[in-house]
């Protein structure tokens, strides 16, 4: 079981209000629901089938409006299960057929049928489902936002809700709470109508916030395609292994990118969805809808011009103009009082770290004070915000200005994000270059280890250079940084390396 337990960046520059208030309304619903729909679903359920089993038992009888959708209903979408009733050879499917089987008189079986639908309606008014639930074959208006809001069970809400957290709350952040809410409700009916469209003649009632969840995750392939997915595989083994180490499972974590990580698991719903449809009691196909659309939302919004304005106005409310704290250290500058208003601006990111704002003023303050020391530490702390919200160009910026202004390197972790930068901006000789110096830079430390292996990488699958890539895996093979947990990658990119090379020598060989 492949179960995602957190990515690379899990942190907003505000409170996600939206997602955390998506995510207190599907508790609560699902606290006040639970117990109405374990109640009432046996019943229902009871009284369907019956009324199925009496009309395909007796075709001759008349059907009310109700009864008479729900028959034309089954039988659009499940044929061969609807022959199997027919026929008069088949097994007695419980006592109640056993019972309908003995009555011979028409007018008692044409009351039993009338009582029956009678019943539906009934149950079906006070029914959570039946009024609430997504139902394919007669899709009511509010159920296209109602089911998005019911879940039948902890587990599903409990899954539903943690991927909503994971890629709900980074689309918050960049996209605004007005846009982002927008999405997701939209995205959930949009998820529904296509699994009605695979599923046109279903009458299973489909709830959960999950084709609304797989939109948020298509939405995060096209915004963050590389950010990193820490993920736990977990397997059970067998009881003599249990008896023998007192352990019944065990774990493995591991990172791979959205980029390879989201489309496979795509790829897995659109064949469950093919190979089971319905029958598994999953809706794979509102999952895959949603999916579909969330990407091309995303990309709409990425490139409508959307994503920018909102995150200009989300940098507007968080601006220091709003803030009486930096106004007023703001007011200090201009009147020359350096060091209170750097007293107030210090307190003031000792409590919001991530103030961009603050951080800029302070280093102006350094400038005309001639610090070069705290400017230099001020610059770090802008170029790891502009790294963190992804505005990758700003982030060259400020090391553009470390390094003018005699700064020696940047901290580990903040320089490898910021060698990725340059992957995303396609300046791969310019990573590559940062990866080597990262790499020198830190000798003893993980991130150098990473820096090498991303080097490697790059001189391989970009830069055509297979023998350096050979000589930097080799070189993080023999590592004294412990790398067990990417010893595999490093002896493949080895024999991919040579792999290469060999083929490149052949080539050349063959050309003279």
């Amino acid at each position: 079981m492949l179960i995602p337990i957190k990515h690379e960046n899990m942190e907003a520059r505000r409170w996600p209000v939206v997602t955390l208030a998506l995510i207190a309304v599907n508790v609560l619903v699902f606290l006040f629901t639970m117990s109405a729909i374990d109640d009432e679903s046996p019943q229902l359920g009871e009284v369907k089938s019956h009324i199925l089993m009496l009309a395909a038992e007796h075709p001759e009888l008349k059907l009310q409006t109700e009864s008479q959708h729900l028959v034309d209903s089954f039988k659009q979408s499940h044929r061969e299960q609807w022959k199997h009733v027919q026929s008069p050879y088949r097994d007695i499917i419980d006592a109640y057929d056993a019972k309908i089987k003995m009555i011979e008189d028409p007018s008692k079986l044409q009351d039993e049928m009338d009582s029956l639908n009678a019943q539906f309606v009934s149950l079906s008014k006070v029914s959570l489902t039946e009024q609430y639930a997504f139902v394919p074959a007669h899709p009511t208006a509010i159920s296209y936002l109602t089911a998005n809001f019911l879940h039948g069970g902890w587990m599903h809400l409990i899954g539903n809700m943690w991927f909503l957290w994971l890629a709900g709350f980074v689309l918050e952040d960049v996209w605004g709470r007005w846009l982002y809410s927008l999405f997701y409700l939209i995205a959930g009916t949009a998820a529904l109508q296509f699994y009605a469209w695979s599923n046109p003649g279903s009458i299973t009632p489909t709830l959960g916030a999950s084709g609304a969840v797989a939109a948020l995750m298509g939405a995060f392939l096209v915004r963050f395609p590389k950010m990193k997915i820490e993920m736990a595989w977990i397997w059970w083994f067998s009881i003599f292994t249990l008896l023998r180490t007192g352990n019944p499972f065990r774990m493995i974590r591991f990172k791979a990118s959205a980029y390879w990580l989201l489309p496979l698991w795509l790829v897995t719903e659109i064949v469950f969805g093919s190979l089971l449809g319905s029958s598994s009691g999953v809706a794979h196909w509102a999952h895959v809808g949603g999916f579909l659309f969330g990407a091309l939302a995303a990309l709409a919004i990425q490139h409508s011009g959307l994503e920018h304005k909102a995150n200009k106005a989300i940098e507007e409310k968080l601006g220091w103009t709003n803030d009486q704290e930096l106004e007023q250290a703001s007011n200090m500058m201009e009147h020359g009082q350096l060091p209170d208003a750097i007293t107030l601006l210090t307190d003031y990111v000792a409590v919001k770290p991530n103030s961009l704002d603050a951080w800029n003023m302070l280093r102006q303050i350094h400038t005309r004070e001639n610090n070069t020391k705290e400017y230099l530490a001020a610059t770090v702390q802008t170029c790891a915000l502009h790294v963190r919200t992804h505005e990758v160009e700003a982030a060259f910026q400020d090391y553009a200005e470390f390094i003018d202004s005699g700064g020696g390197k940047l901290p580990a972790a903040t320089w490898l994000e910021v060698c990725k930068g340059a992957e995303e901006l396609q300046e791969f000789d310019r990573a590559l270059d940062e990866y080597q110096a990262l790499a020198k830079s830190y000798p003893g430390e993980r991130q150098a280890l990473t820096a090498q292996l991303s080097a490697a990488r790059l001189c391989l699958k970009r830069l055509n250079r297979p023998q350096d890539a050979l000589a930097l895996y080799q070189t993080a093979a023999a590592s004294p940084i412990p790398h067990l947990d990417w010893e595999a990658h490093i002896q493949s990119g080895i024999k991919e390396a040579k792999a290469a090379m060999s083929s490149g020598n052949a080539i050349a060989a063959g050309a003279q």
